[in-house]
């Protein structure tokens, strides 16, 4: 006589419905606790404190004709030091085609942020799109 085995796994036959019960229930906790702590990101305290610092003036970096001829583009991350008085004191390369990034990190200079408390480190993204004529 063959028996047909339920999704539980080949041994539940071994085991009570209590027992199976609490395995699942075991199991289940342990795959959501991870995708809970994974969702949050940012305990309440830092909610509270975390506010993005408003760009007051924002130039527009220029694209390298080279580039714009060939129609390469992309997304430059960069990153931005801004001090207290709002002005842009460093900028480093964080991703994207090195050419596009001097650009950017030109313009990203002469940004002008709002006035804060204290020296601020932001990932800053640039957008290149070639103009398709």
């Amino acid at each position: 006589m063959r028996t047909t085995l339920g999704r539980v796994g080949a041994f539940s036959f071994l085991l009570g419905p209590a027992t199976l019960r609490r395995g699942l229930l075991l199991s289940l906790g342990i795959l959501l606790v991870p995708i809970m702590i994974g969702t949050s990101g940012v305990s309440p305290a830092d909610a509270q404190t975390a506010k993005e610092r408003k760009l007051i003036t924002r130039i527009a970096p220029e694209y390298p004709e080279t580039l714009k001829q060939l129609h390469i583009g992309g997304v430059v991350r960069i990153q931005a030091v801004v001090a207290p008085n709002g002005t842009v004191e460093s900028t480093r390369l964080l991703g994207g085609n090195p050419i596009l990034g001097q650009a950017a990190m030109k313009a990203v200079k002469h940004w002008k942020y709002a006035n804060a408390d204290s020296r601020e480190e932001l990932e800053v993204k640039v957008e290149f799109y070639p103009h398709l004529d």
